[in-house]
């Protein structure tokens, strides 16, 4: 295992994979926490769609893909989040309206201009192993400022994922921090894009959350513990699919499975331990 790291590591291609995705798997981690037990937590993947879409479109007029998706996607989560909060819609079906609509948007554009090139395909599917210095020095920039801001409101955010309703009355700006919550939330999304693709990221919210809970209950050890699972699982992902010569997003998802399969074997023992 040691040798096939240091060996991976030799590659400056696999540097920089590794560099990005880790940054952009805590960030997907830590939001995810919140947005799972929000109920939001499909938000990833309807976000990643919409995100496909404005990146069909600025490949097929030219344009730089993250300058056009980045304020598109965070303009789509604002949008999502009045809707659902207006009442007129529930969640889910807010999110499915959105997300089926700008795929199919995305695909039209697509086979009207450039075909399924590889540019697209990247997205769609992921290509970590293409990911340039720029997307990593991207990703550094915009996962520091996501990482930072969630550490400085986070007891704010810890009283609004669970009682929005006391946090309110403690004088807490509700709709301020949920706006905070799904802005950082598009961001993160729209850099792992081209890490996972849009068929993809939304595991990288989702899955880490939902193994941590698993075993911890408090939600700072949950916290916790989802950075270090997506981390962990990340690195072993992209390490079993160097070896094996296995697509690195769907590689990292499946360890995700198998780490969420053993925590639930692990809550399981435990009930009958007790």
């Amino acid at each position: 295992m040691t040798g096939v790291m240091i060996e991976m590591l030799s590659y400056p291609f696999l540097v920089r994979a590794f560099v990005g995705g880790i940054l952009v798997s805590l960030c997907a981690s830590l939001l995810g926490v919140s947005l799972v037990l929000k109920r939001y937590s499909m938000i990833g993947d309807g976000l990643s769609h919409v995100s496909f879409g404005a990146l069909s479109i600025a490949i097929a007029f030219g344009w730089s893909p993250l300058a056009v998706s980045i304020p598109v996607v965070v303009m789509s989560a604002f949008f999502l989040l009045r809707i659902t909060e207006n009442g007129r819609l529930k969640s889910d079906a807010a999110i499915a309206l959105i997300s089926a609509s700008a795929l199919a948007i995305g695909i039209i554009v697509t086979s009207m201009t450039t075909g399924m090139t590889t540019d697209i395909s990247s997205y769609m599917f992921g290509s970590i192993l293409a990911m340039s210095p720029f997307d990593v020095k991207l990703s550094i920039v915009l996962s520091a400022v996501v990482f930072g801001l969630f550490v400085f409101c986070y007891h704010k955010l810890f009283a609004v994922t669970f009682d929005e309703s006391f946090a309110k009355a403690t004088g807490v700006r509700v709709g301020f921090y949920n706006v905070l919550i799904a802005v950082l939330t598009a961001v993160t999304i729209v850099l792992g894009m081209r890490m996972m693709g849009a068929m993809l990221i939304s595991s990288l919210v989702i899955f880490p959350a939902l193994t941590s809970m698993r075993v911890w209950k408090s939600f700072r050890g949950v916290v916790i513990s989802s950075g270090l699972v997506s981390a962990g699982c990340f690195v072993l992902g992209m390490t079993l699919s160097y070896t094996f010569s296995t697509p690195a997003g769907a590689s990292i998802v499946v360890v995700n499975l198998i780490c969420f399969l053993l925590f639930t074997a692990w809550q399981a023992a435990g009930r009958i331990r007790r």
